[in-house]
């Protein structure tokens, strides 16, 4: 598969934050199918890696919905926005700036570690199994807007993510993939069963 007409293709596929945040870049030399590093709060943009030579042996409507909720995940990370975690991590930085000017030792040991465990929340958070539901439902969101319905989008991204399992040489699913395909397979209308709260946590 020629890389470039496909790029142009999912940058039209994508929501407007998704094109001015995100970067498409094939990496022909990766294992996996697709693939986005955790975001840097400096990181100006946020590339999305594809190895278009296993790209290409999904069906058009997997690869729509896979390439969906990559950046539906990506446009959800915020390092900064006004919560509690982010407000403990800007009061612990600047605390420690205070501290280090004042030549107090140990406030900069407390302020910095106040930081460090607020930025470990964040970290977690986004890592989350619900933070990867959310990515989900924000990927079905967008494609029910791309001419799917909610119920195709669903299908299409419970057969892509076993279909990546299988072109990436896996024996099976990891616990989060399984999460989301059991809370897939109740969008789709396959299982009156969806995920729990106390999961959705984890």
């Amino acid at each position: 598969m020629n890389p470039e007409p496909e790029i142009r293709r999912l940058i039209e596929l994508m929501p407007a934050s998704g094109r001015m945040l995100t970067k498409i870049v094939s990496k022909p030399q990766q294992t996996t199918v697709i693939d986005s590093p955790f975001p840097l709060p400096w990181s100006q943009e946020r590339p999305i890696f594809i190895n278009f030579d296993l790209w290409r042996r999904l069906p058009k409507p997997q690869r729509d919905l896979l390439l969906l909720r990559t950046v539906s995940w990506q446009v959800g990370i915020k390092w900064f926005k006004p919560d509690l975690y982010q407000g403990v991590v800007l009061a612990g930085f600047l605390g420690a700036i205070l501290q280090l000017a004042q030549g107090d030792a140990v406030g900069v040991v407390v302020a910095t570690g106040l930081s460090a465990v607020a930025g470990t929340q964040i970290l977690r958070s986004t890592r989350s199994s619900e933070s990867e539901l959310d990515a989900d439902a924000g990927a079905i969101k967008v494609a029910t807007r791309r001419g799917y319905t909610e119920t195709e989008a669903a299908q299409h991204l419970l057969a892509g993510i076993e279909a990546v399992a299988q072109l990436e040489g896996r024996s099976g699913l990891n616990f989060k993939e399984l999460i989301r395909s059991q809370n897939l397979k109740a969008i789709a209308g396959f299982s009156p069963v969806g995920v729990p709260d106390t999961v959705r946590q984890e």
